[in-house]
């Protein structure tokens, strides 16, 4: 069998199953999230404790996952653990919450061969570490700015992001020799510093490049890293946003939390389409991540949501909304589920 084949058949496989990162615990869960009870999670792995970003390369049969004691190696056909590597700048206590030390965003370049890990270190600026996948170790590391909360890589594999909440900036790695352009990105100011509400969180990537970041349901900055230069496009959500993806129609979803820092109204999706007219769906619960999911069983764009809220109302459970009609139902998932991967498209 060939590696097309190969790929098409695990996507038929797993074609209902996502994975998610129990932000509160030490696993992953496998979900099929066409069911509405506790038999959603099909599968659990150990993996280290308060996993935050998890990520998927289907080619190399591999998931994985950013926790707080190191980076997880995990079999996607066994959904078994292969390794748990540390990190070069181990933490020394293991926390859970926003603000612990440890790995949190992450990526796997095209080919498989690196992983870019976001590691959190207490007191001083962040790092991204270079995570060799032949060699199984972490072989270089480099210094970004404070609390990236997020990691994304260009559509061409040559470039990393990472979007610092702490220090309002986004950091550009060239790959492979790993130069580092540092941009503040602060559409509302930095008045507030650490207390600021006005940082960002989390960005989706376009297919030209450019990346797209919300802020307090009152702007979206479209930052383009070749000129290291952004422009804010008004928003209408008033809510604090934390994650955010586009959908294979162009579509951006971005997941508000609440009234915060200065946002006045509670937790909600936005679904943005691109003439720039918004739809708001208000949620009663918190979410911190959002991803496009194909539902297997109407063929319908469905927007899912991960309960696991850094900031406000986290809950043990998924919501899935469709994109049109906006129906919505619930699935159960222990341990506050934040990160989420797709396991086919």
């Amino acid at each position: 069998m060939n590696n097309e084949s190969a790929d098409s058949t695990r996507a038929t496989a797993h074609a209902p199953i996502v994975v998610v990162t129990q932000s509160w615990s030490d696993g992953i869960c496998f979900v099929d999230a066409t069911r509405t009870d506790a038999s959603a999670v099909v599968a659990r792995t150990e993996v280290g404790a308060a996993p935050w970003g998890v990520t998927v390369h289907a080619p190399s049969n591999r998931i994985y996952a950013a926790t707080a004691e190191g980076l997880a190696v995990v079999d996607l056909d066994r959904r078994t653990l292969i390794a748990l590597v540390s990190y070069a700048n181990q933490p020394d206590r293991i926390e859970y919450g926003e603000e612990r030390p440890g790995g949190t965003g992450l990526v796997v370049t095209p080919d498989g061969e690196r992983v870019y890990v976001a590691v959190t270190r207490s007191g001083e600026n962040s790092v991204i570490e270079v995570f060799d996948v032949a060699q199984s170790r972490f072989i270089e590391s480099v210094e970004v700015g404070l609390r990236p909360f997020d990691v994304q890589i260009s559509p061409a594999g040559d470039e990393v992001y990472t979007i610092d909440h702490d220090s309002f900036t986004l950091h550009t790695i060239g790959l492979p020799d790993h130069t580092v352009r540092r941009a503040e990105v602060s559409p509302f100011g930095t008045e507030g510093g650490l207390m600021s509400h006005q940082k960002p969180h989390y960005a989706a990537v376009a297919p030209t490049g450019e990346l797209l970041l919300p802020y307090q349901g009152k702007g979206l900055v479209t930052f383009d890293p070749r000129q290291q230069s952004y422009t804010t496009a008004p928003m209408t959500g008033d809510t604090h946003q934390h994650g955010v993806s586009l959908t294979r129609d162009g579509r951006l979803l971005v997941v508000g939390v609440g009234a915060i820092g200065g946002a006045k109204l509670g937790p909600s999706l936005t679904i943005r389409d691109t003439d720039g007219e918004e739809v708001l769906v208000e949620l009663d619960k918190g979410h911190e991540n959002v991803v496009e999911w194909i539902s297997p069983v109407d063929g319908r764009a469905k927007a899912l949501l991960t309960g696991g809220s850094t900031s406000r109302g986290p809950w043990n459970g998924l919501t899935i909304i469709d994109l049109d009609s906006l129906e919505r139902y619930e699935v159960p998932v222990p341990g506050r589920p934040q990160g989420v991967a797709l396991l086919s498209r």
